[in-house]
C-alpha cells in the first residue's frame, strides 16, 4: 500500500500532462468537423480531473522513488494510460466495447499496431489521428516523456527510465543526468519524425496521411488510416520512404543521439547491433524475394523484391504495415518474417522482440559453450563491441529468454484451449508479445483482431503489455517478493 501511495502523485502528474495530448486530435476534429470534438473535450477533462485529484490527494506521500516504486509506476502508467485513452473511442464510435477499445489503445501505446477496427477510411480523421499519435507517444515511452518534461519526476527518474527502457544494457549513460538524456532522445525522435513526415508528403501522401503515418512509422506501430494499409497507395516511392524510416527507427536512438551530438557517424560504427540488424533484415529481403520469384508468386524478380522488401522490413522491425496479403504466400515466407520480428530490431529502438543485442549475446554464449567442450580450462570472455560482458548480463539474458519462450508457449496454449486454431493462436501471441501487429491465418494482414473473443482479446492485450515492458517489469509485480517489505 505504501508503494501505491508513493507512485500515485507521480501518476497524477503524468495523467495531467498526458491530457494535453488531446489538444492535437481536438484541433483536427474541429478543423474537419468530424463529430468527435465533444469526445475529446470530455476525455481531456476527465484525464486532467482524475490526475489532479490523484496528485492533490496523495502529494504528501511523495518520497524518493525506489526501484520497486519505479517498476510499479511504469506498469500502472501504461495500464492506466491505455484505459484513459479509450474515452475518445468509446464516446465517438457507437457499439464499441471497452474490451475492444482497450485493446486498440494498448496496441497503440505499446506500438503493436494490431487493430479491431474496420472501415478505417470512414473513421473520423481525429480518431485515426489519435490512434497513430498514441503509437508515436508510446514509441519512446510514456515514462521517458514524463521524465523529459516533468523535472518533478527527476527524483527517482533513473529507476523509472531503467524500468521502461528496452534492452539489457540500461545503465549506459549518454548524458550525466537522466532528464537531459530523456530530452535528448525526444529531440532526436522529433527531428527524425519531422523528416519522415516531409518525405511521405513529397512521395505523394496528403499532409494528413503523411503526419499520421509518420507517427506510426517512427513508433514502429503500423496503424494506418486505411484498411488496405500501404496497398492503398500502391506506390513504390512511398514504400521506399517507409522502408528507410522503419530501418532508421529500428536502430538504437542512443546511437542517433550520439551521432547528432558529435556530428559524426562514428557512434553508428561503434554500435555492435547495427550491422547485424541491417544485415539480417536486408539479407532476408533478398532471400524471400528470390524464394517468391522461384515459387512464381509474382511475374518477375523486381516485383518480388518490391513486395518482399516492404513487408519483410515492416514485420522484422515490428511495424506491421502491409502492401500485400502475405498470408497467401507459401508459409515459409511469413513464418520467417514472424521469426525475424522476435529479435531483428536494436535495443533502444522503438521496436519490439528480445532485441538484437540479446540475440548476439546468446550466440556468443553458445560459442563459448562449444569452446568449453573442446577446451574445458580455457578462459573465453564474452565480448561484444570490444567490451567484455559480465556473466551477470549473460545470466540475465538467459533468464529473459526462458521467460520469453515460456510466456509464448503458455499463452499460445491458453488461446488454443479457448477454441482458436493453432496457427492463429501462435501467430497472434508472437505478434502481440513482439509488438508486431498482424499475425497469420485469421489475424493476418488482410483481417483484424475483431475475430477474437473477448477472452482471447484480453490475452493478446496482456501479451502486448508484457512484450513492451520486457516481461520482468510486468511479471515481477505478480510475485510475493515484490510486495514484501
Amino acid at each position: 500500500m505504501t508503494a501505491l501511495l508513493t507512485v500515485f502523485p507521480h501518476l497524477g502528474l503524468i495523467a495531467m500532462v498526458m491530457s494535453l495530448s488531446h489538444l492535437l486530435p481536438l484541433g483536427v476534429s474541429i478543423g474537419h468537423d468530424d463529430g468527435a470534438t465533444q469526445a475529446f473535450v470530455v476525455s481531456m477533462l476527465v484525464n486532467f480531473s482524475v490526475g489532479c485529484a490523484m496528485w492533490l490527494g496523495t502529494r504528501h506521500y511523495k518520497r524518493d522513488l525506489t526501484p520497486r516504486d519505479g517498476i510499479l509506476l511504469v506498469v500502472l502508467a501504461w495500464c492506466g494510460g491505455a484505459a484513459f485513452a479509450t474515452l475518445p473511442l468509446l464516446l465517438a464510435i457507437p457499439g464499441l466495447t471497452f474490451t475492444d477499445a482497450y485493446f486498440e489503445t494498448m496496441s497503440g501505446l505499446t506500438t503493436t499496431g494490431s487493430t479491431v477496427l474496420s472501415d478505417l477510411d470512414l473513421l473520423a480523421p481525429s480518431l485515426n489521428f489519435w490512434r497513430c499519435l498514441l503509437v508515436w507517444i508510446g514509441g519512446m515511452g510514456l515514462i521517458v516523456l514524463a521524465v523529459a518534461i516533468l523535472p518533478l519526476l527527476g527524483v527517482g527518474g533513473r529507476q523509472i527510465f531503467k524500468a521502461e527502457t528496452p534492452g539489457p544494457m540500461k545503465d549506459a549513460k549518454m548524458t550525466p543526468r537522466i532528464t537531459e538524456t530523456a530530452k535528448g532522445l525526444w529531440v532526436v525522435y522529433a527531428i527524425i519524425s519531422a523528416a519522415c513526415a516531409i518525405a511521405y508528403y513529397l512521395a505523394g501522401m496528403t499532409w494528413f496521411d503523411a503526419v499520421i503515418h509518420m507517427f506510426s512509422t517512427m513508433g514502429l506501430g503500423g496503424f494506418s488510416s486505411h484498411d488496405a494499409s500501404f496497398a492503398f497507395w500502391d506506390s513504390p516511392v512511398i514504400e521506399t520512404v517507409a522502408i528507410v524510416f522503419m530501418l532508421i527507427a529500428s536502430i538504437n536512438f542512443g546511437s542517433h543521439f550520439l551521432a547528432l551530438r558529435s556530428k559524426s557517424i562514428a557512434p553508428y560504427r561503434a554500435d555492435p547491433e547495427l550491422a547485424w540488424c541491417l544485415g539480417i533484415m536486408l539479407g532476408s529481403c533478398a532471400g524471400i524475394a528470390l524464394y517468391l520469384d522461384w515459387m512464381g508468386i509474382y511475374p518477375d524478380l523486381l516485383t518480388s523484391l518490391r513486395y518482399a522488401s516492404f513487408n519483410v522490413v515492416s514485420i522484422a522491425s515490428t511495424t506491421g504495415y502491409s502492401s500485400a496479403d502475405y498470408n497467401l504466400w507459401p508459409i515459409f515466407a511469413p513464418m520467417w518474417m514472424l521469426f525475424l520480428c522476435s529479435f531483428a530490431s536494436c535495443s533502444g529502438s522503438t521496436g519490439g522482440g528480445i532485441k538484437m543485442i540479446r540475440a548476439q549475446l546468446l550466440y556468443i554464449q553458445v560459442y563459448r559453450e562449444f569452446v568449453k567442450l573442446l577446451h574445458p580450462t580455457a578462459a573465453v570472455p564474452a565480448k561484444l563491441g570490444g567490451q567484455v560482458m559480465e556473466n551477470k548480463i549473460i545470466f540475465s539474458v538467459l533468464a529473459f529468454l526462458f521467460i520469453y519462450i515460456a510466456s509464448i508457449v503458455a499463452m499460445t496454449l491458453v488461446m488454443m484451449a479457448s477454441g482458436l486454431d493453432d496457427l492463429t493462436s501462435f501467430s497472434a501471441i508472437v505478434a502481440s508479445i513482439n509488438n508486431t501487429g498482424p499475425g497469420l491465418h485469421k489475424v493476418g494482414p488482410a483481417t483484424t483482431y475483431a475475430v477474437l473473443s473477448d477472452f482471447q482479446t484480453w490475452v493478446c492485450t496482456f501479451a502486448m503489455l508484457l512484450g513492451r515492458l520486457e516481461l520482468f517489469t510486468v511479471l515481477i509485480v505478480f510475485t510475493p517478493v515484490f510486495w514484501r517489505k
